[in-house]
């Protein structure tokens, strides 16, 4: 969630808000408790998204200084994140992208098949692909396979 403290700064610059430092720690806290730290963490290096990744990378046991930032992700069509989805090291069997709206609820949807009316803020799609390559990733190949958000726990209501 960006702040809109200082109106003349940019959108790439706007930083997190209070709301964004408090929920990403727990997105990370709750990868943490169900996945082992990913094998690569890409992010858009805009401000707001950059300090998500790295919030999340700290809690969910990733090296901060291991994250990469791909300027592609920031305003990125749909079709720009299959393709740097499509770019990932064919190390990693489980990878991270960290991007902006409308863009990531529309490439979950595409590549899972799915129809989620929107992604909240520092929410997490989850998709397993059975696939032998990154390069592989397109159009309803995936599965999703978890959804989750800062609102989506017991006692907060959606």
């Amino acid at each position: 969630k960006s702040s809109w403290g200082d109106p003349s700064l940019e959108d790439f610059q706007r930083p997190l808000n209070k709301r964004g430092l408090r929920d990403a720690p727990d997105m990370g806290k709750r990868l943490a408790a169900k996945y082992p730290p990913p094998d690569h963490f890409a992010s858009s290096p805009a401000a707001r998204a950059w300090a998500t990744a790295e919030i999340v990378a700290q809690e969910w046991g990733f090296a901060q200084e291991e994250l990469v930032p791909v300027d592609e992700v920031y305003e990125a069509s749909t079709s720009t994140l299959v393709n740097i989805v499509c770019q990932f090291p064919s190390t990693a069997s489980l990878a991270v992208l960290t991007g902006h709206n409308p863009s990531i609820t529309t490439a979950i949807n595409l590549m899972s098949g799915r129809d989620i009316m929107n992604v909240p803020t520092c929410g997490i799609g989850v998709l397993r692909f059975k696939i032998e390559s990154w390069a592989e990733v397109g159009e309803n190949g995936a599965e999703l396979i978890d959804y989750d958000f800062p609102k989506n726990r017991p006692g907060h209501g959606q």
